[in-house]
């Protein structure tokens, strides 16, 4: 009876798969269990559906593996694949359940050559930017308009002559200096590393660039080397790249300052735009035209204040004032005369009266006189009086039109004030070559450019 119990109780114990579960099973193995890697091999057996999805198998020698690559990567792709190219694929490895079948779903396609080159690429671009090579903080900022620019390519290539174009319509004033060196081939790396030293030696330019025109990536390799993107670090001058299509990035292209996606675009971030700078003229001219506006605004006021200060100290006005003072006095002692004639009459008149009373002839004759001397010695008083005045009014005119900043100005000096701020200027070494200078003379003024500053010490 044990016997026979026997299959019947080991049947409730065995963990029985069915196919689907095996296969999503060991299709969880295989996508937990290997990472996302690089496959090299020959492309067969391809199929291109309406779907956009690609199927293929990719062999060597002594095997194959089916791949899939889904229509959403393979419009990535740089290329169209065909029976019998040698490719390097990223891929994850899976299992298509439906079929059982082990499989590679692609990621993303090189032509196989290429793919060396992607790897070297990649480990160098992190090998640099773990030192920092890329970093933002060591990019230098390109000048607004540059006095002259460099450009290190081939003096035969297409790049250059786009790179002329452009300068030439954008900044015609431009002056450019070409540094000649290969662009591709054995030698280019060290002949564009000894360019870039030689424009930071000669520092006849203040910005650089880089460029080249399209190719493959075996073509850009020169653009790749770790000696370039370090002499480009160590620029002391701006370096800005257009290295090929916009598709195409460069260890150059990180390591630059500034980097265009092509030459021609290169060539517009370094040079400014006439039609941009005939903008910006005419807003600097309204704003110096404004600026100017209310500076002569405030100068006028600040004249007419000034003038009428000086009006009051000014030697005609005081001279007005002192004749207004030699005429009051000219009437006070007319009046004074007046009374004292009058005083001097009504003592007379007693005595005329006693006089013709007594009929002194002799007497009257002699009191004649004595009015006649009193009128004579009061005359020469008033006299006396109105010379001394006179003459310290003269002093006094003298003396205020010797002190009238006025007569300083006639005398050929001038009085200097710094433009805009209007602050008076009494040392020379307060000032810096370009700055202006508003030059009041006796009659008008100049506005001055600094050219020369002597004497600053």
């Amino acid at each position: 009876m044990y016997q026979n119990s026997a299959p019947h109780l080991l049947s409730f114990s065995r963990d029985i798969y069915s196919v689907s579960r095996l296969n999503r099973e060991v299709r969880a193995v295989l996508e937990d269990g290997f990472p996302l890697l690089w496959v090299e091999g020959e492309l067969s057996n391809l199929a291109q559906p309406t779907s956009g999805h690609i199927y293929f198998s990719l062999k060597d020698p002594t095997a194959q593996v089916r791949c899939a690559m889904f229509r959403s990567k393979r419009l990535l792709l740089g290329f169209r694949p065909a029976d019998h190219q040698q490719v390097l694929v990223q891929a994850r490895v899976g299992l298509y359940e439906d079929r059982g079948e082990f499989q590679l779903i692609v990621e993303c396609m090189e032509l196989a050559g290429e793919g060396t080159l992607r790897l070297q690429f990649e480990r160098l671009k992190q090998w640099l930017a773990a030192e920092g090579l890329f970093d933002e903080s060591h990019k230098q900022p390109l000048p607004s308009i540059p006095r002259q620019v460099g450009l290190i390519t081939s003096p035969t290539g297409a790049a250059v002559h786009d790179l002329l174009t452009v300068l030439e319509r954008r900044f015609p004033a431009l002056p450019v200096l070409i540094y000649p060196t290969q662009v591709q081939g054995e030698n280019a790396a060290r002949e564009l590393v000894a360019a870039l030293d030689l424009a930071n030696t000669r520092a006849e330019c203040d910005v650089l660039i880089l460029a080249r025109g399209g190719g493959a990536l075996e073509d850009l390799q020169a653009f790749n080397d770790e000696a370039l993107a370090r002499a480009i670090h160590r620029s002391a001058i701006p370096v800005v790249t257009g290295i090929g299509h916009e598709v195409d990035l460069s260890i150059s292209d990180l390591a630059a300052d500034r980097r265009g996606a092509t030459p021609s675009a290169a060539a517009e971030l370094v040079s400014p735009s006439t039609q941009h700078l005939a903008q910006r003229v005419r807003a600097y001219r309204q704003r110096l035209e404004t600026a100017l506006m209310q500076g002569l605004a405030a100068r006028r006021q600040g004249f007419a204040a000034a003038e009428r200060h000086l009006s009051l100290l000014h030697p005609l006005d005081r001279l007005r004032h002192q004749m207004q003072r030699v005429e009051s006095l000219q009437r006070r002692l007319a009046a004074a005369v007046e009374r004292r004639l009058a005083a001097g009459q009504g003592r007379l008149d007693p005595l005329a009266l006693r006089v013709r009373g007594m009929s002194p002839q002799g007497g009257l004759a002699r009191r004649r006189l004595i009015v006649g001397a009193l009128r004579h010695q009061l005359d020469e008083a008033a006299a006396r009086i109105l010379d001394t005045r006179s003459e310290r009014l003269a002093r006094a005119v003298q003396g205020l039109a010797a002190r009238s900043p006025l007569a300083t100005l006639t005398r050929g000096f001038a009085i200097l004030r710094r433009v805009p701020t209007g602050q008076v200027i009494t040392d020379a070494g307060r000032l810096v070559l370009g700055d202006r200078v508003d030059a009041r003379l006796a009659r008008g003024s100049l506005v001055l450019e600094v050219i020369e500053v002597v004497g600053k010490d």
